[in-house]
């Protein structure tokens, strides 16, 4: 029998994406939604505008006055957006914070649209089959086996935390026959040991202390000249602590550290951790996405037996903020953080073999990501999306060399994905502290002047600046500009300095 839709009138219709009420406005708001985001985009200069944080305070006089929908979209443009910084502009080069995709953007405005719930599939029975299939793509890409499974999450933050947790109840369970879950932590959880670089991403202490290990449960293991972990340290770190009663449980490697984008050596990790029998979580935020560039497929060897595994697609996947996924090599391995409302995820949908995907996540309320990776490799497609990959790490090439050949700046090391860490030399001498703070400044005045987004950080103690190349349409002129943006507001730092100098 068919459904008649009978067509109700309330003063609310025409403000819910509904079957009844004024279906024009519906158009007429996206179109004019989409027509603000293109202006923007064809009318941005600048990475950022020429503006302080004072001047970004109070847009509004009056939060809650009411204005029509086109009065409030002027001014999101006048005060917002506008205001914003421009991550798809070539000079924008800070962080691992990519220019969105097309198809992903268009996938975000459908998940937002269908507003799906990931947690239950009679919330989202389509998207639940959607997810399965990109996680059973994504196990395939990462050569993982069949009994593997995963989730899609808010991104590495939440996937290393993830990896961790599993490792530590899994060792209880394996190697105390205590359930946490149950029980909470086991007396011995004061001296359980979380192994990593020193280089690794900060969200592996800061999970151990949201697991209640605290952080001098992790063992920072030093980096060799590559600012690669050293396995040999990682061996005689683990028999130290092995023999000062400590409990190592887990090993986390990194695949594109944050400062360098260093991929520690997975392959003899894996052994060290198969010898030793620890979990192997690695994060590979960063660098998961190189498993699409036959070209560099080579750098992830030792992936395939990762027991857990982090990998952001909004950094070099190019997808809109948040989209993440996490792995696991056993399915098997989720129940430590399975539970059961009846009202959600009952037993008897296993049994009639309903997928619930808050059995797999740490997270109820879901969105649809999932969806913006499926669009992407449907209309982009994987050789494509390879070659913009690939392009930015010649990109970054590139930089490394023009910096290393010019006099005015110091480039730390070759770089073996997109980021490059270098900074500039004065001309005249100055102290190690006043030299910090003229790098300091440039980053400070290339940001505040509108003329480049490029980021700082210390490396043993010291400041340096780094460029991240994530847009695929940066160019050889844009690096160019980039530099010489460096140079001059390093020269004019120094010689205000001078002056001051001269003048006390």
């Amino acid at each position: 029998m068919p459904v008649v839709k009978e067509e109700s009138h309330t003063a609310f219709d025409n403000e819910f994406l509904t079957n009844v009420g004024d279906q024009g406005r519906i158009l007429e708001m996206l179109t004019r939604t989409s027509a603000y985001i293109a202006e923007f985009f064809k009318e941005s200069e600048r990475p950022v505008p020429a503006a302080g944080e004072s001047q970004m305070k109070h847009f509004f006089q009056d939060i809650k006055q009411e204005h029509a929908f086109d009065s409030v979209l002027e001014e999101v443009m006048e005060h917002i957006m506008k205001r914003s910084l421009n991550i798809s502009h070539p000079h924008a080069m800070a962080h691992l914070h990519c220019p969105p995709l097309l198809s992903g953007v268009c996938a975000d405005v459908i998940v937002s649209a269908l507003n799906q719930s990931m947690d239950s599939w009679d919330q989202s029975p389509a998207a639940t089959a959607v997810e399965i299939e990109v996680v059973n793509w994504l196990c395939e890409l990462y050569q993982l086996p069949q009994a593997a499974a995963g989730t899609f999450t808010t991104g590495g933050t939440q996937s290393n935390f993830m990896g961790l947790l599993l490792a530590r109840d899994q060792y209880c369970a394996r190697k105390l026959s205590h359930d946490v879950k149950a029980d909470g932590l086991p007396s011995e959880a004061a001296r359980f040991k979380i192994f990593c670089s020193e280089e690794a991403h900060f969200t592996v202490k800061k999970s151990a202390v949201q697991l209640g290990l605290g952080e001098r449960a992790v063992i920072g293991v030093p980096a060799d000249e590559h600012k690669k972990m050293s396995t040999e340290k990682l061996e005689a770190f683990i028999q130290e602590a092995r023999e000062a009663g400590d409990h190592p449980i887990a090993i986390v490697a990194t695949a594109g550290t944050t400062n360098f984008g260093s991929i520690d050596p997975l392959e003899d990790i894996y052994h060290t951790a198969d010898k030793e029998n620890l979990w192997m979580h690695v994060d590979a935020a960063f660098g998961g996405a190189l498993a699409l560039c036959s070209d560099h497929t080579a750098k992830l060897e030792g992936i395939e037996n990762a027991d857990s595994l982090a990998v952001d697609f909004h950094k070099l996947f190019y997808q809109p903020v948040s989209c993440g996924a996490f792995l696991v090599r056993s399915r098997d391995s989720f129940r430590f953080i399975r539970h059961g409302a009846e009202y959600l995820n009952p037993e008897d949908d296993r049994e009639q073999g309903f997928t619930n995907l808050v059995d797999y996540s740490m997270q109820t309320t879901r969105r649809f990501d999932a969806l913006k990776l499926l669009m992407t490799i449907r209309t982009v497609g994987t050789k494509k999306w390879s070659e913009m990959i690939g392009h930015g790490l010649k990109q970054a090439g590139c930089l490394a060399e023009k910096i290393n050949d010019e006099p005015a700046l110091h480039l730390v090391m070759k770089p073996e994905m997109n980021a490059v860490v270098f900074k500039y030399d004065p001309e005249h001498s100055f102290a190690k502290a006043e030299e910090d703070e003229i790098n300091r400044e440039i980053q400070q005045q290339l940001y505040a002047s509108g003329e480049a987004v490029i980021a700082k950080t210390k490396i043993d103690g010291r400041q340096f600046l780094k460029c991240t190349l994530l847009n695929p349409l940066t160019t050889e002129k844009d690096i160019d500009h980039v530099i010489e943006a460096v140079i001059e507001a390093g020269r004019e730092i120094e010689l205000l300095r001078r002056r001051k100098s001269v003048e006390f």
